[in-house]
């Protein structure tokens, strides 16, 4: 008689569809690089512009003049603030092949909450070997043993809503920029392409507009995010070296 006994073992799993919660891009192409054939018109200050650096440079004037007499329910207040504005800061780590690992934390995370992303990212071998995060030009390094440091929130860091951090490791030979990105497998695996760059208008904009209206950069992939909305550079900031004489 045959056995009617129905098997009990499941099914095969299928596999899985949730979204990984992170980003690996690969080295920009020559084609990805930031764009220096911006029209000449792009380089001109209007009014809006000198009002909005004259403003900032202000407020960080005000700020330090009043940096020692703010309380603690102060200090509590502006960090209140800045969390309801950016309850999300999103970190980009460049490593030093110019590929960029991403992920987005809440902005009450400290900085030892991007270390450990950092870490369960790389190599089993690369793993034990320690490494700094920092900012540059100037340079700034971000060390969980310091106490300047690994007690405040990332946006007390000033890190929200979006900032990029260099990585330097122990081991000089993951340092050089024909060195790879010693990242496990997995992570490799999801590497995608950069952004295309945006394509500016060569046509001359009215400088009675006011300055947010224009293009603004989502990260600075050199160093810290571009904090000003159409901020404009002097016209010899877009020549290459030897391009004067």
């Amino acid at each position: 008689m045959a056995d009617s006994t129905q098997s009990t073992s499941a099914p095969p799993t299928a596999p899985s569809t949730e979204k990984p919660s992170f980003r690996y891009f690969r080295p920009p192409t020559s084609a990805q690089q930031p764009r220096n054939d911006l029209p000449d018109h792009y380089f001109d200050l209007t009014p809006a512009d000198v009002r909005a650096q004259q403003a900032m440079l202000a407020a960080k004037r005000d700020a330090l003049h009043n940096a020692p007499l703010r309380t603690a329910a102060m200090r509590e207040a502006e960090d209140k603030k800045r969390r309801a504005r950016w309850p999300q800061t999103t970190i980009r780590v460049k490593f030093s092949d110019r590929s960029v690992l991403e992920k987005t934390f809440p902005s009450t995370d400290k900085i030892k909450s991007v270390y450990a992303f950092v870490r369960g990212s790389l190599r089993e071998d690369v793993k034990p070997i320690k490494f700094v995060l920092y900012q540059s030009p100037p340079k700034r390094e971000y060390k969980v043993s310091d106490p300047k440091v690994r007690d405040l929130s990332l946006a007390e860091l000033d890190f929200a809503p979006s900032s990029v951090l260099l990585i330097k490791f122990d081991d000089d030979r993951f340092n050089h920029t024909d060195s790879p990105a010693p990242l496990d497998a997995s992570v490799l695996a999801l590497a995608e392409d950069f952004p295309t760059p945006p394509v500016y208008d060569a046509n001359p904009a009215d400088d009675g507009k006011d300055a947010r209206a224009r293009p603004r950069a989502n990260l600075d992939l050199a160093g810290k995010k571009d904090e000003g909305e159409g901020r404009k550079y002097p016209k010899w900031l877009k020549l290459g070296p030897g391009a004067s004489k």
